[in-house]
């Protein structure tokens, strides 16, 4: 799938799961002269307290992946759960996601930093969107590094703990900006 593909489907990604609210809509920042940056929710008084438990989520999430790896990712998916990346076939169900996220932090680290969440009206869904990083090295020792965009979408499972029930990403060229820009004219 050819780059701009893969930019297009994570942009329709994500406008996929924010249709999902009509308040999402309003909340989708497309790029503004004028418009200021969007409040840091670890320093803003007026963000909910929905949005800054799906922010605590994916910090615990990403801070465990970091330490343990595809084994960490995988324990964080609900038992339906469903994992979609570039050019791959889903990944339906923890077991399935388990035996495809093998990856040792040492040599592999996926770093995650969410852009924006929201928590849905009944307080037992929501959803978090931002960029990720992959680091490696080729064959030859070479640093290589990934980006993209992704969304998680978290449930509040029977237990009380909250689980992803979808993760899916989108390859992005390293520095490529923002995946949801308009070309100049096209508003």
């Amino acid at each position: 799938m050819a780059a701009s593909w893969r930019r297009i489907l994570g942009c329709a990604l994500l406008a996929g799961a924010m249709g999902a609210s009509s308040l999402a809509w309003g909340q989708l920042a497309f790029p503004d002269a004028n418009a200021q940056a969007a409040p840091n929710p670890l320093t803003d008084p007026t963000v909910k307290p929905g949005k800054m438990l799906l922010f605590d989520l994916e910090a615990r999430f990403a801070k465990d992946v970091l330490e343990r790896g595809g084994a960490a990712f995988a324990d964080w998916f609900a038992e339906d759960g469903v994992a979609l990346g570039n050019a791959a076939a889903p990944l339906i169900g923890k077991v399935a996601i388990a035996k495809s996220a093998n990856w040792d932090p040492k040599v592999y680290q996926l770093t995650w930093t969410p852009t924006d969440a929201l928590m849905g009206p009944s307080g037992d869904m929501g959803y978090t969107w931002g960029h990720f990083e992959g680091h490696s090295k080729d064959a030859n020792g070479n640093p290589v590094t990934t980006t993209g965009r992704y969304m998680t979408i978290w449930r509040k499972q029977a237990d009380g703990q909250w689980k992803v029930v979808l993760d899916a990403g989108a390859n992005e060229p390293v520095a490529a900006g923002d995946c949801c820009k308009l070309p100049p004219g096209e508003h």
